[in-house]
């Protein structure tokens, strides 16, 4: 592998082995100047691995890289970002009580002062449509506005390789839209873009070039713009992907009941929910779109229980469980998957199995009269990472170790796997690959073909479009009255999300 000038940066025969696994196997890739260049592949393929060596974040075991002409072996983060290397990542390393302006200056190799930061904050924000309020604070803010912080922060450090991971798992397709204006921008001005995103075609509008890998080597070079979609995923899993079969709507009974509920935000600074209605049927998935920050926490946090409603507001099989705790609708049937993966839905220093015990308990039987049934308790997370093909060493494999879509996998599989009367899902398919994400929606389809009633909380409107029966819209704590989905256009939803359009 040559040296030349429009070589940014090689990696040449890198490898990394961690115990049985080995991550990157004599990995070799060249990201030229001003180019955006996609990373791909399933998820555990290793291109978390191969980013974290070049933002010196993990040492390789062999192999060497190449920036700008020049041996290239950062020991640390700081360091590559002193080499011009900036980082973009999909779990967000933020501090909850902290401001926007505080976390994005921890991020800083150089000190600046408050004022100039403030001002940098907004004028980078506003140039790249990403609004942020500094003054913030983060334990306030959607995924969306958090993954806006970690987009600003790198972009404040001017950097000349910019790695995303990503990034847009969270946005809207306005967001989307505006980011991609941004990314066409940098490249333009020089800036090189190593990308790593599951939707497949977002790769082909943006990127020039593309490597995929599959169990840590690089399996193919190729040109997003003349590779179909159904090509690439194919590619990165080695098998056909299937599309997911949805039957014919069988709605039936009324099991959930929402009756004009509003609610304050526990926060401040988050959304209030106005006067929202909704009925939801036995055997079919309303789907919920909105942009980040329009009160999809605070609904899934009243349907947790987490936040408590006023009497005769919230009704399930015809009962006001609005005084159940969490644990308690799970017990009658009642589940939800959050957002956030670590924290809130997984416990990150406990093993898939003990993850498994703290929300299956009652509906698997895993516990008799205090007394922890191990073996059953680990066959149920052994039966989650069989079907859902979670890429981990075992089930006592602690949460925090598995990269965040084989994460996703085992927490989505855990609720189905108990065959819930009612489960509300926000962001289903978050960070998980293409192959997954049919193999997660097929597995709503089916839940829901015997029954279920779901209620899919999305910032991936072909995900809506794809597996909903009704789509309604959150914006500003606001709901709209929900419609039958194959009866909609995509600018008749544009519409519903639109802040003009959002009930008073």
């Amino acid at each position: 592998m040559k040296t030349n000038k429009s070589n940014v940066l090689q990696v040449i025969n890198v490898s990394k082995k961690y115990a049985n696994v080995l991550a990157n196997d004599e990995v070799s890739l060249t990201l030229n100047h001003a180019q955006i260049h996609a990373l791909l592949g399933e998820n555990g393929a290793g291109k978390s691995t191969l980013v974290k060596i070049i933002y010196g974040l993990v040492k390789p075991d062999r192999g060497k890289m190449i920036l700008n002409g020049q041996k290239y072996a950062p020991d640390n983060p700081q360091k590559a970002r002193m080499s011009g290397v900036g980082m973009v990542f999909q779990h967000f390393s933020l501090f909850d009580s902290l401001t926007v302006a505080q976390n994005i200056l921890l991020g800083l190799d150089k000190r600046q002062s408050s004022t100039s930061l403030l001002d940098k904050i907004v004028q980078i924000s506003t140039d790249y449509g990403l609004a942020l309020e500094p003054r913030m604070i983060v334990g306030d803010l959607s995924a969306g506005e958090r993954q806006r912080i970690e987009i600003v922060r790198c972009l404040l450090q001017n950097p000349k390789l910019l790695i995303m991971d990503e990034p847009t798992s969270v946005l809207t397709p306005t967001e989307i839209e505006q980011l991609f204006n941004t990314l066409n921008q940098l490249s333009a001005q020089g800036t090189s873009i190593l990308y790593i995103s599951h939707k497949l075609e977002e790769v082909r509008k943006l990127c020039g070039e593309g490597t995929i890998l599959r169990n840590g080597q690089v399996i193919k070079n190729f040109i997003p713009s003349t590779t179909t979609s159904s090509e690439i995923a194919e590619l990165m899993v080695g098998k056909k992907v299937q599309s997911t079969i949805k039957s014919k709507s069988r709605a039936k009974n009324i099991i959930l009941n929402i009756n004009n509920l509003s609610i304050d935000s526990r926060t401040p600074f988050g959304t209030n929910l106005k006067n929202i209605s909704l009925k939801v049927r036995q055997g079919e998935i309303l789907g919920i779109g909105g942009v980040a920050g329009s009160g999809q926490d605070e609904l899934l946090l009243t349907l947790t229980g987490e936040s408590k409603v006023k009497k005769n507001t919230l009704f399930y099989k015809n009962k006001d469980i609005g005084n159940l705790n969490p644990q308690e609708r799970r017990e009658i049937g009642f589940l939800t998957a959050p957002e956030e993966r670590l924290g809130h839905a997984a416990a990150p220093e406990m093993t898939l199995m003990e993850n498994c015990l703290i929300t299956a308990k009652k509906s698997k039987n895993l516990m008799v009269h205090g007394w922890i049934n191990f073996t059953k308790t680990g066959d149920f997370a052994n039966d989650i990472i069989k079907k859902f093909d979670v890429r981990a060493g075992d089930n006592k494999s602690l949460a925090k170790t598995l990269s965040g879509g084989n994460l996703q996998k085992f927490l989505i599989g855990r609720e189905l796997s108990q065959d819930p009367e009612v489960i509300i899902v926000n962001q289903p398919t978050w960070g998980v690959d293409a192959a997954a994400a049919q193999f997660i929606r097929q597995a709503l389809l089916n839940l829901v073909s015997h029954g279920t009633a779901a209620i899919i909380i999305s910032q991936d409107l072909d995900e809506l479009i794809e597996i909903s029966d009704r789509f309604t819209a959150l914006v500003n704590g606001s709901m709209s009255t929900p419609r039958i989905t194959t009866e909609l256009t995509v600018s008749e939803i544009g519409l519903m999300l639109s802040t003009e359009n959002a009930p008073k």
